[in-house]
Formats: C-alpha cells, structure tokens, sequence
C-alpha cells in the first residue's frame, strides 16, 4: 500500500524582532539634541514644545501640549542607523533656514502645511523624514533648531499644571486612555493594522496614531485638538461625523510620502462642553479600522 504524505507550507511576511530599546541606547543622542527623550516600544520620541510661542485659537491660550509641541523619533533599523520622522512647528520667517539646514544633514521634508486654523500668531507645521546615523541625523535636526526659537529645556522642576478634565470619563467615553503632559491630556489610538515605508514597520510612536489632545478651558468645558490618521474610505464618514457633532475640520492632507497603506491626516478642532465634544470624536473614531483598548 501505498501512502501519501502531504506537506503544507505557509507562507508569511515578517517584519525584523524589534531590538528592546533603552534610553541608554539613546545618550548621544540626548547630547547632541541636549534634551533626553522617552522610549515608546522601538521607538525612542524627543519632544521640543515651543513655550516660547503665546498662541491663542479665539479665546483659548493654546498650551504647548496642546499643538505647539515639535518632536522626532528614531527607529533603529540595524546596527548604525536608524529611520527618523518628525514635526516641526515653526513661524512662517523660520520655515526657509530650517528647511536649508536639514537638507544639508541629508533629512528629506514629506509635508509642510497648517494644523489649526485662526490661530495668532500664525503657524505651519513641517513634517520630515530621514534615514541615517542617529547622532547625523540629530545633528542636523540640532542645527536646523538653531534657526528657530525653540528654548532649551527649563532646569528647574516646576509642577505639572493642573488638568482640570474628568480624564476618567473622558478615557471611557472615547475608549482609550491618555496620559496628562503639561496640563493637557493627550490620547494615541493606533490604526489596527501595520503601516509601512518603503518596506519597513512604522510604530504608531512615529505619528501614524490618531492624536486626540484636551485642555480645560473651563470647570466643565475643554478644547480638543489633533489628526485622525485615515485611509481614504473612512475619510469622508469621518468628516461627516466630526461635523454633525459640532467639531470642526482644520486640514486634511498628506504627511508622509511613502506610506503604505496611503494615509490621510484630518486635523480637527472642538470646543465647549467637554463630555460632549469626547462623544463626537468617540463617534469619528467609530468610523475607523483602529485597535481597541
């Protein structure tokens, strides 16, 4: 008797095992950038919040973690070098010298538009990217600072303003929970499925997380502000439902160049009643493919 043995074969797509980062990993990185950043799974975040800047959206006196906050990070992709993307917030007068500066350490600009809208005094936000040597490419983002008024870190410790926001309901409402960061909660939701450049994993620490960010504004009123990270089918729902609950629609566009999926950033702003300005970006939120808490 004969006997057959059938041999099935499964074929998947792997992405390279992370490497577990440290911030000791990263010192030279802080020196040269002369702040430390944080770890965030493999990617290691650097935050420049312009507190130099007295930004205001109407009435409201946008806190730097609001909108205002500047940022890099690094992916390490092997043993010398590292993918770097990142936002820049500048004045309108340091967009040419930045963007001078960071050519010439080699760092590429994917996008360069608004995020909010009336704002005083007006800003554009510069979306880069790059691969190379970590302490290069942090050293031409160093540079390229130096052509704006981005303050250096404060050396005294001064305590964390107060939220004044029910973050409890807040994280129940939308489904995901935040954490406070200079008197402004902010919330990530990442996208439920990978998203890749030219082959390699974007962590959703390198922006392509839906960012939902609250600042009291009142004992029960907020503003909120941030970018829906979207394919091209939920765009449309989105916006239909962000509208139909009062929040208005600020940009929509582009910020990277070889993303894939293609993605869509719908910058948005909402302000009054705090529970329900959460309930119309849970309700946006409703319409995407993201990954649940």
């Amino acid at each position: 008797m004969l006997s057959a043995i059938v041999v099935l074969c499964t074929i998947s797509l792997t992405f390279p095992q992370a490497k577990t980062q440290t911030p000791g990993d990263w010192k030279e990185v802080d020196r040269v950038l002369g702040r430390p950043g944080n770890v965030q799974g493999e990617t290691y975040r650097v935050g420049f919040p312009r507190n130099d800047l007295r930004v205001t959206v109407g009435a409201v006196k946008v806190r730097p973690s609001l909108a205002l906050g500047s940022w890099v990070a690094f992916k390490q992709t092997d043993d010398s070098t590292a993918m770097l993307m990142g936002d820049l917030v500048l004045l309108p007068v340091e967009v040419g010298s930045v963007i001078d500066a960071l050519q010439r350490g080699g760092i590429e600009q994917t996008a360069l538009h608004n995020h909010l809208a009336s704002e005083s005094p007006h800003l554009v936000y510069l979306h880069i990217g790059a691969r190379g040597r970590p302490v290069a490419l942090a050293t031409a983002v160093h540079e390229a600072l130096g052509f704006t008024r981005t303050p250096a870190p404060d050396a005294k410790s001064s305590p964390p303003p107060p939220l004044g926001l029910d973050t409890v309901q807040i994280a129940q409402t939308l489904g995901a929970h935040g954490k406070a960061n200079g008197g402004v909660y902010q919330v990530s939701v990442p996208r439920a499925e990978t998203v890749t450049s030219d082959g390699m994993e974007i962590p959703p620490a390198m922006g392509v997380a839906t960012a939902i960010n609250f600042q009291a504004i009142g004992a029960t009123t907020a503003a909120a502000t941030g970018d829906f990270v979207l394919i091209a089918s939920e765009v449309n729902p989105v916006l239909r439902t962000l509208r139909a609950n009062g929040i208005a629609v600020t940009a929509l566009h582009s910020h990277m160049l070889n993303e894939m999926p293609r993605l869509l950033f719908m910058h948005f702003w909402g302000e009054g009643d705090a529970l329900k300005v959460t309930r119309g970006l849970r309700a946006a939120l409703d319409q995407m493919n993201i990954k649940r808490d």
